[in-house]
């Protein structure tokens, strides 16, 4: 019987169908799976496994020795096992918590790990493992509730990242990395030490805290008597236990591997690209590193994508906004903007925008640089000016692939704008971002790029201020009376604010005691009427387009703050940290 064999490789059962595998297995004949088969087609909608439990010829074990075979691994009884002691380190046990894997064997010299799965499904952990630890993985299936013992046995007592980097301190190979000036590096030296199981396993750490903490990005920065580890959570940076600054090195290296970069390229800028699958959620990592005075930068962008709210009922928008963004996103033609500084939320808004309008019979295609979110149904382009590939070149090329929607990540200089108009002109609705302050600004921006008034007349039908504001964190959060000099800053009086309720938040364990989880959008919309126009063509002020837009019922930033202060989301400093008060 193939089963019995150790050595027998079920790669080969890969994805056929679980009747036929079991029969390979010899653990049913063809007239049982037929007998199944036929309950199937007389309207029994269950899974041909359960059948075969239920009619007696098979087990639940049998059925789930089937599953791993169809995923082509082989399934293991772990009864009375334990792991081996070279073994229990290998994975820190974070990444054993989250992904469900407990080690079975490791072969230290050749690198080799072999790891038990609690379910066939999670073969995205073998890869993910593969690149955290750097070893070759080999992945069979075992029952779940072994597995789950084992991991409470031996990984109940969390590894706190402070014991992780004193542990790393007293390695006195760390120190030989320690670099001073132009002095050569030993390149051998630092792949090891990239390589080393207590690199990886800081890492890791700090990995899986800023993921679980919601962080945007991980900044690690050497400086010359010491090497930061910081993390962004709702655009406010927290620092994290420091290792020593001769552990730098090693750290960078390893971000450099795990990111397919180049370690012995010390002197330019990198970027690179880390794909994990963390808690069954997709977490895509772009890497930047930046070679600064006294060494390597590195920034990680964390991209978790279960975490993003794709849908304009969840950016922040009130129902007045709302049915502004969702009029503007139905035209047929024209140019929509969203506006405002790097972190304020303006491409999570733009593909919100782009899920409500993917459907079955709009053909979307957007041109970004970086792609940040793939998303089914759109035809997304990575711009790449070394091979030519810039925002026009893949513009023009857009248009001759029929599309309705089209989005320009950024419009950054003439020749984009130029096209952008081009697009909109001939039928197609563009939406792309640019950076100014406020709505009313993007105007006179893009008349800086070059481009005529009379063709942002008769393109831009309306133009998304954004920012994003932290909200009160809910477990802290309490009423409170501001003081006179609060309410000047958004130049309010006491008399203007009686019956209002403030909130802030003490702080607390929840929030890191800054009082503050999470963010919230506020939003300034231009929508452009003739008179608009008008005063485009005829070179109005940006104040004169201003007022005339709030005449017509546009809120500005800092009103769209005040009701989120009204509401008791935020707070009156966030409200004036993000906004500038109105002319």
């Amino acid at each position: 019987m193939a089963k019995a064999d150790a050595n027998f490789d079920f790669s080969q059962f890969r994805g056929h169908k679980i009747g036929r595998i079991m029969r390979k297995l010899g653990t049913v004949k063809k007239e049982q799976v037929h007998e199944a088969l036929e309950i199937q087609k007389a309207g029994r909608k269950v899974p041909i496994g359960q059948l075969l439990v239920e009619l007696g010829y098979i087990t639940q074990r049998d059925v789930q020795e089937g599953l791993a075979a169809q995923a082509g691994m082989a399934y293991v009884d772990l009864n009375g096992f334990e792991i081996p002691e070279n073994a229990v380190d290998v994975i820190p046990s974070a990444n054993v918590r989250i992904f469900g894997v407990i080690p079975i064997e490791y072969n230290e010299r050749a690198k080799r790990l072999k790891i038990a799965l609690k379910s066939p499904d999670n073969f995205r952990a073998v890869d993910d493992i593969r690149l955290l630890l750097g070893v070759t993985v080999e992945a069979v299936v075992g029952d779940a509730d072994i597995i789950d013992g084992l991991i409470e046995k031996h990984y109940s007592k969390a590894e706190s990242m402070s014991d992780v980097v004193s542990d790393m301190a007293s390695d006195e190979k760390f120190e030989s990395l320690a670099m001073a000036g132009d002095q050569s590096i030993d390149l051998e030296a630092v792949l090891e030490a990239s390589e080393d199981n207590k690199v990886v396993k800081l890492l890791n750490l700090v990995l899986m805290q800023a993921i679980k903490d919601k962080a945007s990005d991980i900044h690690f920065e050497p400086f010359e008597d010491e090497f930061k580890m910081r993390y962004r959570i709702d655009g406010v940076l927290y620092e994290m236990v420091p290792p020593p600054v001769h552990l730098g090195t090693a750290i960078t290296s390893r971000v450099k591997v795990m990111a397919s970069l180049d370690i012995a390229e010390r002197r330019l800028p990198q970027d690179g690209r880390i794909e994990l699958t963390v808690g069954g959620n997709p977490v895509d990592l772009r890497v930047a590193v930046l070679p600064t005075m006294h060494g390597e930068s590195v920034v990680m962008r964390l991209l978790d994508r279960s975490n993003v709210e794709l849908s304009l009922d969840r950016v922040g928008l009130d129902e007045k906004d709302l049915a502004d963004v969702r009029y503007l996103i139905g035209r047929p033609n024209g140019i929509v903007i969203v506006t405002g500084p790097t972190g304020s939320g303006k491409t999570t808004t733009l593909y919100a925008a782009l899920s409500e309008l993917n459907d079955t019979e709009t053909k979307l295609l957007t041109a970004e640089d970086p792609v940040e979110y793939d998303i089914d149904g759109l035809c997304q382009v990575q711009v790449n000016p070394e091979v030519g590939l810039t925002f026009p070149a893949a513009l023009r090329s857009f248009l001759r692939q029929d599309p309705d929607v089209i989005l320009v990540g950024e419009i950054r200089d003439k020749a984009t704008a130029e096209i952008s108009v081009q697009a909109s002109l001939t039928g197609h609705l563009v939406l792309s971002t640019l950076h100014t302050n406020d709505a009313p600004s993007s105007i006179v921006r893009l008349i800086d790029l070059g481009l005529e008034r009379f063709l942002l007349a008769a393109t831009i039908e309306g133009v998304i201020a954004q920012r994003l504001v932290r909200t009160v964190c809910p477990k802290c959060r309490e009423e409170y009376t501001p003081s006179e000099e609060e309410l000047m800053e958004l130049a309010l009086t006491p008399e203007a604010v009686a019956g209002k309720k403030f909130v802030r938040g003490r702080g607390c364990d929840n929030c890191h005691g800054s009082g503050y989880k999470g963010r919230l959008g506020i939003f300034e919309i231009m929508m452009l009427d003739d008179e608009s126009r008008e005063l485009i063509l005829n070179e109005a002020s940006t104040s004169v387009l201003r007022n005339h837009s709030r005449a017509q019922g546009m809120r500005t930033l800092r009103e769209s703050g005040l009701r989120g202060i009204y509401d008791g989301r935020t707070t009156i400093d966030e409200v004036v940290r993000e906004t500038i008060a109105e002319e």
